[in-house]
């Protein structure tokens, strides 16, 4: 740990800007002073450990051990801590033309010659010379300061710079955090936006069919629309946009091709295969039922024989699912289609919603039909 970092308090503790602003500077808010922010343990143990490591180097100019040494070492670090923190804190306006890091610094570098000065003054004993008349006193009274007013400020500023840097990091992480939260806001639209688009193109063409069989005097036609009032009632609840999991999307799947195949019981076949923990996984609403619909519209509606289509959903392992709709209509090269708007929505979706780990093929199946193939990561609980 860097010992410079720990000199500065914790960036809770900072609401005031250290370097020069063109505007008055405002301390903290409350009137007392915080007790904790000024001899906070950090603070104290790096002063400690500053202040052994100048005893020790002082220590080499005495013959002998004395104890005034380390206390007037300890004192005066914890004299100048005081000072540091003190500033710090008070007073709670500053003029424009000063800042406040800069009156930390001169406080420091003020209180480490008036505290070294006050303990050798102080230590003299009555009626003896006093320190400055002594050359071996004096020598010592020199050489701590010189050694105090070099360490001190220039650590203080140190901590001042490093607790910028800090306050700077934060910043930085919270702008990063906030753009985060706005760009995961923008995808939930975006995500909702394409949704509604492909809500109204599988109404339109469910209740398309609904009319053409009503208007062809079909006995079929009460029944058809019973199931679509009631496949309705279930699906319009989950088409709002929130992610389903591959259960509901397997129920609307097979309400959707039960509609279908009272449509044409004699064209349309249908099966559904689930491998084992697919059921509780996520994916976009509308998922599955997209290529379904797709697969009726494109592939078996315009085929005189009709078809089958085949629903797979499996983990394939590296933790990724794959879902697979295939049908045995009238293919690519017959209807000239390609993705298709809802194809090409649900492309969109999918990579909003998986990135760059989801991927979706379109092929020919022998001897005619189509296949098309979702692959994504499943998202960690």
């Amino acid at each position: 740990m860097d010992i410079l970092s720990v000199f500065a308090p914790q960036l809770s503790e900072y609401p005031v800007a250290m370097l020069p602003t063109p505007a008055l500077e405002v301390a903290p808010q409350a009137l007392n002073f915080r007790w904790r922010a000024l001899f906070g343990w950090r603070r104290v143990c790096t002063a400690a450990a500053i202040c052994t490591l100048l005893f020790a180097l002082l220590s080499l100019n005495y013959a002998t051990f004395t104890l005034r040494l380390p206390i007037r070492v300890y004192c005066t670090g914890l004299a100048v801590l005081l000072a540091f923190g003190l500033f710090e804190q008070w007073p709670r306006r500053l003029p424009r033309w000063l800042a406040r890091w800069v009156l930390q610094v001169i406080a420091v570098g003020v209180t480490v010659p008036v505290t070294i000065f006050l303990f050798f003054k102080l230590g003299t004993p009555p009626g003896a010379p006093q320190f400055w008349d002594e050359p071996k006193r004096l020598n010592g009274f020199m050489t701590m300061l010189f050694v105090g007013t070099l360490v001190a400020p220039w650590t203080a500023l140190a901590a001042l710079l490093r607790q910028r840097e800090a306050r700077a990091e934060k910043q930085a992480i919270e702008f990063e955090l906030e753009r985060t939260e706005m760009a995961r806001q923008a995808l939930d639209a975006h995500m909702r936006l394409l949704t509604a688009q492909a809500q109204p193109h599988f109404l339109f063409n469910t209740l398309a069919n609904v009319q053409a069989l009503v208007e062809a005097g079909s006995p079929r036609a009460p029944q058809l629309l019973q199931s679509l009032t009631d496949y309705l009632r279930a699906a319009v609840p989950r088409l709002d946009g929130s992610a389903n999991t591959l259960n509901q999307e397997l129920e609307l799947v097979r309400a959707y091709l039960e509609l279908m195949q009272m449509r044409m019981p004699d064209r349309l076949a249908f099966d559904l295969h689930t491998g084992a923990g697919v059921h509780l996984l996520r994916c976009p609403p509308m998922t599955l039922l997209t290529l379904v619909e797709n697969a009726v519209q494109h592939g078996i509606d315009p085929s005189e024989e009709g078809g089958r289509i085949v629903v797979r959903a499996d983990l394939i392992g590296d933790g990724r699912c794959r879902l697979s709709v295939s049908d045995t209509g009238v293919g690519l090269q017959a209807t000239g289609r390609g993705l298709g708007t809802g194809l090409a929505a649900l492309r969109e979706r999918l990579h909003w919603a998986y990135g760059a780990s989801a991927t979706m093929d379109l092929s020919e199946v022998e001897p005619h039909g189509v296949q098309v193939v979702i692959e994504f990561t499943i998202e960690p609980k």
